[in-house]
């Protein structure tokens, strides 16, 4: 008795369905009776999506099914879909070129969130609020220091780092720097506690 090994056969197009769904899909495509074909193409996506529960939460997850047929058929099924089925062109194009932001950050171990932010600040009315979030921005760049250097940081570097970021905007007497241990022991959960039996 031979064995099929999966390697000897047809590549799967979609192999999350599994090779069962595939072959289902080349067995409708030869049926002549159009009737027959599309009451079968209804059946196997009903299997496809109790197969895939997760595509329940996408949007219009019926709609991804038919697409998913006509892609496992090769675009050779003739049925009735209830939706546009897709186009092969459309996965011959290829993919829109991402462009890599240009902007340089003054400080990396801060990251480029902090630069907007602060920006974002300065431009605040004076008050409480502004207040607030400066001292939670400062603190903020003190546990990000001390998250590339474990042993310490001086304040002034702190200081003078936000200074330089804000471009001389922010009122500096107004910042209040927790002690470098509070903000490493913040992440930390704390050990149960357990009482020896004696």
């Amino acid at each position: 008795m031979a064995f099929e090994y999966s390697t000897s056969l047809k590549k799967l197009v979609l192999p999350e369905y599994g090779r069962n769904i595939h072959m289902m899909v080349d067995y409708i495509k030869a049926i002549e009776d159009r009737a027959e074909r599309n009451r079968l193409a209804h059946s196997v996506v009903a299997i496809m999506g109790n197969l895939n529960p997760h595509l329940r939460d996408i949007n219009d997850f019926k709609h991804k099914l038919w697409d998913h047929l006509a892609l496992i058929a090769d675009f050779d099924l003739d049925i009735d879909y209830p939706y546009d089925p897709p186009r092969p062109e459309t996965f011959l194009e290829k993919p829109k070129i991402v462009p890599y932001g240009t902007h340089t950050i003054r400080y990396k171990h801060y990251g480029k969130s902090i630069e907007l932010i602060i920006d974002a600040v300065s431009e605040l009315q004076e008050g409480e609020t502004k207040d607030r979030l400066i001292n939670i921005i400062a603190n903020h760049m003190k546990k990000s220091y001390l998250t590339w250097n474990r042993e310490s940081v001086d304040d002034e570097v702190i200081m003078k780092d936000f200074n330089v970021l804000s471009k001389g905007k922010i009122d500096m007497t107004k910042i209040r720097l927790s002690e470098t241990r509070e903000l490493l022991n913040k992440g930390k959960k704390k050990k149960p506690f357990t009482k020896k039996i004696k």
